[in-house]
């Protein structure tokens, strides 16, 4: 079973659009030859929730938790080697802070994917991880 890391976008794209990337996510899930294991971390949790916080939009803040509180969505933990990982992809990468934590808790949570909409990610996974980039 494969298993992809969804950054906060992807995620974003699903529940609330726009239309054509919403569309795009959910083809992409169809076209699988295997059933897809979905992982994610407390950094995608955080920038998803901040939005629907801050506008006090409490249907979409719940449609987010849903997601998260799922048992077919594995949370992997952000921990020192996490940090250690990240640093070393921002160091020669330049990628930012929460992208070079997002990618190192998917390699370090072995996954064989990283769903983004950041092309600027192609070098830091190279190698090490697949990229599936939605713009």
């Amino acid at each position: 079973m494969a298993k992809v890391y969804l950054d906060s976008c992807v995620i974003i794209y699903l529940i609330q659009g726009p239309e054509s990337l919403s569309n795009a996510v959910r083809s992409a899930f169809q076209d699988q030859e295997e059933p897809l294991q979905v992982a994610i971390s407390d950094l995608t949790r955080l920038e998803c929730r901040v939005w629907p916080l801050r506008e006090n939009a409490a249907q979409l803040l719940g449609q987010f938790d849903e997601l998260f509180a799922s048992q077919d969505v594995e949370k992997i933990p952000i921990q020192t080697e996490t940090f250690d990982l990240a640093t070393e992809v921002r160091a020669r990468h330049g990628t930012k802070t929460p992208d070079s934590l997002h990618l190192a808790a998917a390699i370090l949570g072995a996954c064989t994917e990283f769903w983004t909409n950041d092309h600027r990610l192609r070098a830091a996974t190279e190698g090490r991880i697949g990229l599936r980039v939605f713009s």
